[in-house]
């Protein structure tokens, strides 16, 4: 594998760009570096002085040239760390956590990691690559409320090993001519389930290729299961599933009833989820944060015809909060053999930081910590809805991971996705599903 180009944030001196584990390198003055791997250092603390020394930092990442906040993050850090190089090791999207964990174990001088997925966190953990960041963070004076309660989320033994900076969470996207043209009032940020369903029928109008349905699942397991663990009582890698058959029964009576699209004819046919929204198919749709840049984005290329929507916070069981959702989570850790633990802590805590949140909003994308200056960065963009619900949707108040973290939540997944297109496509019955899902799950646990 190739590294991509080096983003240089020092004004003295030249940049380098070396070998990795054996991979080829190329930097913007095409200089040569060592390829020998750092040696490790002491455990690093918050209460060390940060030297005015050049130090130059490797960033494992993946995707830079098509990612926005990159190079404005390290161009942010640039103006109080002037001495600080930042060299990005782009290891690519595909398989990106595997190539990290190969690199680590084979030694790369790597100091700042970027971490795409829970499983791979897990797995980094129990290999023993990450520093440890319980003790940093109190010295630091890190709040980790800040993060939606997504930190706790990721303790492993009462430790933890990363921090979040990016953190999409699902919201319901509507139309609103759609809810005009039916004379519907707008959906609130606060409705319940029973409320959502009740809504979404009174949006289902047509038939054939006129036909308006009001709601819409994605083909993802987590667009259906996770409405079961809102309530924060119950979890997906537990090995008890009976909690899911009241979500089941609900979405698959909207199915039965024509509310929503049919599961069956969504997967065989490989319909996108967005596909039906540009199209006015659908007046409301949970889908993630993601969405919002690109439903902006094909809004003002003209392939959206959705040109008048909103956002509004996702529905939520009885007695649970408005503003609970569900949520994914990128994050930063430190390599434990790095030998600048301290240069490295302190890139982290400014990413993961607010300084570093308003960067990344600016650039459209969501950052993990969600204040009140990253909401009207966000809000403010070009094309975003002007209403103040929408803008009122992006404040969580709970996110619960998608996929918790669990040693074992890859083969998890696994059980989870195959259970579910059977339920959905009516194969099995929903007891029969969650009692196949329930047995396959617990064998894992037990291996």
């Amino acid at each position: 594998m190739k590294m991509k180009n080096v983003f240089n944030i020092t004004l003295v001196g030249a940049l380098s760009a070396g070998l990795l584990a054996g991979c080829g390198g190329n930097s913007d003055n095409n200089s040569s570096a060592s390829t020998a791997p750092s040696q490790p250092a002491a455990s690093a603390s918050a209460s060390a002085a940060p030297s005015n020394e050049p130090v130059k930092l490797k960033w494992a990442l993946w995707d830079w040239e098509a990612t926005a906040y990159y190079k404005p993050l390290i161009e942010a850090y640039k103006k109080s760390h002037p001495n600080v190089t930042i060299e990005y090791v782009d290891l690519g999207s595909t398989d990106y956590m595997t190539m990290l964990s190969t690199q680590l174990s084979g030694g790369a001088d790597l100091d700042i990691l970027t971490i795409k997925d829970i499983p791979g966190y897990a797995n980094l953990v129990k290999q023993n690559h990450l520093e440890p960041l319980k003790n940093y963070i109190s010295k630091a004076s890190i709040n980790t409320g800040d993060y939606g309660g997504t930190v706790e989320q990721i303790q492993v033994n009462n430790e933890v090993y990363a921090l979040p900076f990016r953190s999409d969470f699902w919201v319901v996207y509507y139309n609103k001519d759609l809810f005009d043209k039916a004379g519907v009032a707008y959906p609130t940020n606060d409705m319940t389930l029973d409320q959502y369903d009740a809504l979404a029928r009174k949006l289902t109008s047509g038939s054939g290729s006129a036909k308006v349905y009001g709601g819409h699942y994605h083909t993802w397991r987590s667009a259906v299961q996770l409405f079961g663990i809102l309530d924060g009582k119950n979890t997906i890698v537990g090995g008890e599933y009976d909690f899911l058959k009241p979500t089941y029964e609900r979405i698959l009576k909207e199915q039965t009833d024509g509310i929503v699209m049919d599961y069956a004819t969504l997967k065989t046919s490989s319909t996108h989820y967005s596909g039906v929204f540009y199209n006015n198919n659908v007046a409301m749709m949970n889908m993630g944060s993601w969405f919002i840049a690109t439903q902006i984005a094909k809004v003002q290329s003209g392939e959206s015809k959705a040109k008048n929507w909103g956002i509004v916070k996702y529905p939520h069981p009885d007695g649970v909060a408005a503003g609970t959702t569900l949520g994914t989570i990128t994050s930063l850790a430190v390599n434990k053999k790095s030998a600048k633990k301290d240069a490295a802590l302190e890139f982290m805590k400014f990413v993961t930081g607010k300084e570093g949140a308003a960067v990344i909003a600016a650039t459209g994308t969501i950052p993990a910590i969600k204040d009140s200056q990253v909401v009207n960065s966000i809000a403010s963009m070009k094309g975003f809805p002007t209403d103040e619900n929408s803008k009122q949707a992006l404040s969580t108040v709970k996110t619960y991971l998608e996929m918790p973290l669990h040693e074992k939540s890859a083969e998890i997944e696994v059980v989870l996705n195959e259970v579910h297109d059977n339920i959905m496509t009516k194969n099995v019955t929903i007891d029969k599903g969650l009692a196949d899902m329930k047995t396959r799950v617990q064998a894992v646990l037990k291996k």
